[in-house]
C-alpha cells in the first residue's frame, strides 16, 4: 500500500488550510478501510500528526468529518476511538432504512430530474464500469465514489429537503458499512447492472419502475453483503 502520508507531503508552496484537511481525511479513511486502524483502537491526534507531519489542525478536522460517517466515535474526555464493525443487527437496520428512503427518492427523482441531472446519472455509472475494483481501499475508491455519487444525485434531484437531508444522514454510515463484509468490492458486475436498471427506468420517465429497480437493488445488496460477512 502507498504510504498515505505522503498524500500530505507539501512540496515547496503554501497549501491551503482546506487542501491539507482533505488530504488528511483520505489518510485516514485509507487507513480506516485497510484495517490499519483496527476496530476499537484509540486515535491519538497528536500521534496521527506526527506520523502525516502536520499539526494536529487538520487530523482533528479530519476525524471531526469521519465521526459524521460513523466510522470513528469520539468519547468524553478520552478523545476518538475506531468504531466497532456493525453487526449483523446494524446492518439489518441501516438497510431497512434505505429502503425506506431510497425508492421514494428514485421515484420523485424520475419525475423531477433535469436533463442535467440525468446526464450526471449517466456519467455516474459509466465511471461505476471503469472504475479499479482492487481488494485495497486505493484500488477501489474511484469505485465507492461512483457508486456513492450515483444515488446522492437520486437524493438530490428528489427535490425534498427532508429527504435529501435523511438521505445524508444514512450516507454517512455507507463507508462504515464497505467494512462489514471485510472483503472489499465482490459484487461489481451485479451492482453495476443494478444501476443500470434504476438509470433505464429513469432515463424512461417510469417513477414506479425506478423505485421498484431500487427496491431491487438495495434488496440485492443487502442480501450479498449479508452471504459474505462473517458471523458476528
Amino acid at each position: 500500500m502507498a504510504d498515505p502520508s505522503s498524500t500530505v507531503a507539501r512540496a515547496g508552496f503554501p497549501v491551503s488550510r482546506q487542501v491539507l484537511a482533505d488530504h488528511v481525511y483520505e489518510a485516514l479513511l485509507e487507513w480506516l478501510m485497510d484495517g490499519r486502524l483496527e476496530p476499537g483502537a484509540a486515535v491519538s491526534i497528536d500521534g496521527m500528526a506526527r506520523e502525516l507531519d502536520v499539526s494536529p489542525t487538520p487530523v482533528r478536522e479530519a476525524l471531526a468529518r469521519l465521526e459524521h460517517t460513523g466510522m470513528v466515535r469520539r468519547v468524553a474526555l478520552k478523545g476518538y476511538r475506531v468504531a466497532p464493525v456493525f453487526t449483523r443487527e446494524d446492518f439489518a437496520e441501516l438497510m431497512e432504512a434505505r429502503l425506506s428512503i431510497e425508492p421514494v427518492n428514485a421515484r420523485l427523482a424520475c419525475s423531477r430530474m433535469t436533463p442535467d441531472g440525468l446526464d450526471a446519472l449517466k456519467q455516474a455509472v459509466e465511471d461505476l464500469k471503469t472504475a479499479p475494483r482492487g481488494g485495497t481501499f486505493a484500488e477501489y475508491r474511484s469505485y465507492l465514489e461512483a457508486d456513492e455519487r450515483f444515488h446522492q444525485l437520486i437524493a438530490a434531484q428528489a427535490n425534498n429537503q427532508f429527504l435529501l437531508a435523511a438521505y445524508n444522514t444514512l450516507g454517512g454510515q455507507i463507508q462504515r458499512f464497505r467494512l462489514f463484509g471485510g472483503v472489499g468490492i465482490t459484487d461489481a458486475e451485479q451492482a453495476i447492472a443494478e444501476h443500470q436498471a434504476v438509470l433505464d427506468a429513469m432515463t424512461s420517465g417510469d417513477s414506479e419502475k425506478a423505485a421498484a429497480m431500487m427496491v431491487d437493488h438495495v434488496e440485492k445488496v443487502r442480501g450479498r453483503a449479508m452471504a459474505d460477512a462473517p458471523e458476528d
